[in-house]
């Protein structure tokens, strides 16, 4: 082993190290790979900038931009629209249907998006018809991955793989090169969920969350000078009397009182911290003599200006209304506080209060310990605005910000463009499927297709789009470069034959199975492609042995991140709204991980 093999291995871990326990966000770990590399040697600086310009770099982002185009034009939403009428159905047969819509939605989709509108319907029905929301929700991530596991433009891990096999002089996969694997593992992942359903918590109210309503709002309210509560105590205000709402403290000047007793007498200006349901919030809104809106304190820094005032004028003749934000990963609104939000006021919208994720750690006391101007959005936290009807479209130009709660107040969808744009993503899929067109020209023609006939606006995407994924696929691939050029994946791909040697085509599928989908329960999926497939290629190559069953493990290891939340965006959202604890990912995860594991080394290993 050289000195270079052992710094390309040095590097390898610690970016493995980064990722696993997030240290830093994964768009700031992958350009730290890229200028260590550069830095060390290891490439040369045309090298170490190339995932810029890599086909399947280019591939993805121009997928995510056609997804933004046909999420924004109302075609997704079409698309799952008659899901709500399936309400009517046991769970034993909804649960299934749910999935096998979601997934074949996802094979062609960006399998992100897909979710996060399931999550919408699923939230609907749960409120509506009473549905078990903690039933659906996790098996519908689960389906979404294993649906864009099935074309080579269902997730951006197939381009990867794809396109670093190509470069390292196997055959390039067809669109529907793998579908029928995809699909067996589907609608075993639909079978092996719905019987598993039984073990997925259920929406009791007597939780521990529950318990400690952490389902609630937190936000402050100030006494002002006409409010009829002034000199009253606690004990004889509504805020006492109802029992939805909490008083979590009391602000009188520079004096803070944790959870003040019914005897405290209340002054202008006092500022409650509260806890309370979207409900209640909105009888507070309505209530004479208290502000929701702007903290007291502040207006002894700086008075209202004119166009303060205008905006308090203008917000009368308008028609405003709640609207509940759901706080994704990587949005910019993350460790901003409700203050912060309230001096930056975002797309005419107007920060109301923040609703904490379910977790064993926010409980009240918690809270109560700490200042409203300390609590800070996370992901899966979710954020209440005011905004007017008529600019509610404004809020689906936020940056992973998902719109739960709309309240009748919808964006207008342009049915034309609804048509065009469904009709451009047919184009797209029947000019790769067909092979006429690589995937990434049919890709880049449907994003300048879609511009041209005015379904998507570029200025909208740049907000909008994931680059951390960018970032991260760019950074990532030098390192498999890196490794190409110190022949440190020969050296490790040697290792493995060292082991493997003598051993059945089952278990050396089965191995390289194995080591991909458990790196890909801490790392990125992308990631985990980018580091396995020139190594499994090596393997394939020195053991004379067609490389098509080598890749496609590596494909789907990668996609399999089932046992864990870390591994797939989708997994990580739905443990972000606090249903779901690491547990429920690691049981019921782990079986359907092992089951396809199983599966699918024998199915390829059939392919030798």
């Amino acid at each position: 082993m050289t000195t270079e093999i052992i710094l390309v291995f040095s590097i390898l871990l610690i970016t493995i190290i980064l990722f696993a326990f997030e240290v830093f966000s994964v768009d700031k770990i992958a350009m730290l790979v890229i200028a260590t590399l550069a830095l060390t040697g290891l490439v040369q600086p045309e090298e170490a900038i190339s995932g810029f310009s890599n086909p399947a770099t280019i591939t993805v982002l121009s997928l995510m931009i056609i997804a933004l185009a046909l999420e924004d034009n109302g075609v997704i939403a079409t698309l799952a629209r008659f899901l709500k009428n399936l309400h009517i159905l046991p769970l034993f047969l909804l649960l299934p249907v749910f999935m096998l819509i979601t997934g074949g939605i996802s094979a062609f989709i960006n399998t992100t998006a897909v979710v996060i509108v399931f999550i919408k319907i699923i939230s609907e029905l749960a409120k509506r018809f009473n549905l078990p929301k903690a039933k659906l929700l996790l098996p519908i991530s689960f389906a979404g991955i294993l649906g864009g596991s099935c074309t080579l433009m269902g997730t951006s891990t197939n381009l990867i793989v794809n396109a670093i096999a190509k470069d390292l002089g196997a055959e390039r996969f067809s669109f529907f090169e793998f579908s029928f694997f995809g699909f067996i593992f589907l609608i075993v992942e639909i079978i092996v969920i719905t019987i598993g359903s039984r073990w997925l918590p259920s929406d009791s109210k007597e939780s521990l969350q529950e318990a400690y309503e952490l389902d609630d709002y937190v936000t402050t309210v100030s006494i002002t000078e006409e409010s009829k509560l002034i000199d009253k105590t606690i004990e004889d205000t509504f805020l006492y009397s109802n029992p939805e709402i909490s008083i979590l403290k009391l602000r009188r000047g520079k004096q803070t009182i944790n959870a003040p007793g019914r005897y405290t007498s209340l002054k202008e200006g006092d500022r409650l911290v509260l806890m309370c349901d979207l409900e209640n919030l909105t009888e507070l809104k309505k209530a004479e003599g208290l502000s929701i809106h702007k903290d007291e304190e502040d207006k002894g820094d700086d008075e209202q200006t004119d166009k303060e005032k205008d905006k308090e004028t203008s917000k009368i003749s308008k028609e405003w209304t709640f609207v509940e934000l759901l706080i994704l990963p990587g949005s910019i609104l993350i460790g901003k506080t409700l203050k912060q939000l309230r001096k930056q006021t975002f797309n005419s919208a107007l920060p109301i209060a923040i609703k904490k994720r379910r977790n064993i750690r926010n409980t009240k006391e918690r809270l109560i310990r700490k200042n409203i101007e300390q609590i800070t959005l996370k992901p899966g936290d979710r954020l209440l605005v005011e905004i007017p009807k008529n600019e509610m479209s404004l809020l689906y130009d936020l940056e992973n910000v998902a719109v739960l709660k709309e309240h009748k107040a919808k964006p207008t969808v342009d049915i034309r463009k609804r048509n065009i744009s469904f009709v451009i993503l047919l184009l797209v899929i029947g000019l790769a499927a067909s092979g006429i067109l690589p995937i990434l020209i049919s890709a880049i023609t449907g994003v300048c297709l879609m511009l041209l006939t005015r379904c998507l606006n570029l200025n909208d995407v740049y907000h909008r789009i994931n680059w951390q994924v960018i970032f991260l696929l760019a950074g990532m691939i030098p390192l498999g470069i890196a490794m190409n050029n110190t022949g440190a994946d020969k050296w490790l791909s040697d290792q493995l034959l060292t082991v493997l040697s003598g051993q059945s085509n089952l278990v050396v599928i089965g191995l390289i199975f194995l080591i991909t989908m458990l790196m890909s329960s801490a790392i990125s999926n992308n990631a985990t492609a980018i580091i396995m497939t020139p190594i499994a290629i090596a393997v394939g190559v020195g053991l004379d042995l067609s490389l098509k069953p080598f890749i496609l493990s590596v494909l789907f290891g990668a996609n399999f991140s089932f046992f864990t939340p870390m591994g797939y965006q989708t997994n990580t959202l739905i443990y972000g709204m606090g249903i779901y604890k690491f547990k429920h990912f690691f049981l019921t995860g782990g079986v359907l991980s092992i089951i396809l594991w199983l599966l699918g080394t024998f199915m390829l290993s059939s392919l030798l």
